[in-house]
């Protein structure tokens, strides 16, 4: 019986006996032990990833996971329009608390606008103006509130899943999978991030959990060879889902996104409609800078909708709506949270309320 920490050795892939380099070991799907040893990474380990009990539901975490977004932009309401008329001076105090709440230009001038449409020379409630911001933001969301479209027929169907170091892909990679995984989908996962052994173990932890395939080589490994044998493996052993990791890369490092576009490139030579999705994850509490991040990557990578996360850390969870307003790229998933839980399908309605603060 061979050892369980030995290396498999298996058949070189295409690009592995192109490049000299040994093919990737598929872990085999197990059960964790008893005690695993939580993986070193930036990013949250899964171990720390079950819901907390008593369970809340989803609008709870939503709500209390935007309270610090909520609670900047009400109180700068309720500031601004506690005993004072409605005049210009107010609109345009309205629009700076929004546009700091990283709103955008665009949306925080549309909302001021709407807040002072009827209303000119009198006292309004602060209640009122949150109310009439939930229905603006909601109007800027709504059409980019799509949930990820898979077509089961393509097998596997082909994600990849991109971002800057540290925004949580590695994690949304795992609770993604776990969603589909519930739902009795094969999911086969690719550590492409081999810059970082500790991606590549977290993965494997995510598979052993929820029963996935990992098909992982040792860090330092060309990536894009990587992502061409998971392919091939996915398709071999016909998975429905295959989600492919990526090393997290700064979108101003022009040689990482040029790596970048060479998986994208491999990728297509076994199937020249895949990617069939590319995921763009998002952290939050970069602000504006979330803007820049979806341009240059929708250009290198052909991203085709976005994930947010951190949302619970930062009060400038409005990013979104300016992302929204300027790119109108679908919002697939936001995140409030570490919890297994705490990835969920976006819903405009949901949000706009509550980072309006109301109930």
């Amino acid at each position: 019986m061979s050892n369980e920490n030995e290396v498999k050795e298996t058949k070189p892939g295409f690009l592995g006996r192109l490049f000299g380099r040994g093919a990737p070991e598929i872990a085999p799907v197990e059960p964790p032990p008893a005690e695993t040893p939580a993986p070193i990474t930036s990013e949250p380990p899964p171990a720390a990833l079950a819901p907390a009990e008593p369970k809340q539901s989803w609008w709870k975490r939503l709500s209390s996971g935007l309270s610090r977004s909520s609670n900047a932009i009400g109180q700068g309401i309720t500031d601004i329009f506690t005993k004072r008329k409605l005049d210009v001076t107010t609109l345009e105090d309205l629009e700076d608390v929004l546009v700091r709440a990283d709103l955008g230009v665009t949306a925080s001038q549309r909302i001021s606008e709407a807040v002072g449409r009827g209303r000119y020379d009198r006292e309004i409630d602060p209640a009122e103006v949150r109310a009439v911001l939930a229905d603006e933001v909601e109007r800027s969301l709504a059409p980019v509130a799509l949930p990820l479209q898979i077509d089961w027929s393509k097998k596997p169907f082909i994600v990849l899943v991109v971002g800057v170091n540290g925004s949580g892909k590695t994690t949304t990679i795992g609770k993604i999978a776990s969603k589909y995984r519930a739902e009795g989908r094969a999911v086969m996962l690719a550590a492409g991030d081999t810059f970082r052994a500790a991606a590549i173990e977290q993965l494997r932890i995510w598979g052993a959990r929820i029963g996935a395939d990992v098909i992982a080589r040792e860090q330092g490994s060309d990536a894009a060879s990587l992502a061409f044998d998971a392919v091939q493996a996915a398709k071999a052993e016909g998975a429905d889902l295959l989600l492919i990791d990526t090393a997290g890369r700064l979108q101003n490092r022009a040689e990482l996104m040029s790596e970048l576009e060479k998986i994208v490139r491999v990728i297509k030579k076994i199937d020249s409609a895949a990617p069939h999705a590319v995921l763009l994850v998002l952290d939050a509490t970069v602000g504006q800078n979330a803007l820049n991040q979806v341009e240059i990557f929708a250009r290198t990578a052909g991203v085709t909708g976005l994930v947010m996360t951190k949302l619970d850390g930062t009060a400038r969870g409005g990013i979104l709506v300016a992302i929204a307003e300027k790119y109108r790229m679908p919002v697939h998933f936001i995140g409030v949270g570490e919890g297994a839980d705490d990835l969920e399908p976006f819903e405009a309605r949901d949000f706009a309320r509550a980072i309006a603060g109301l109930e």
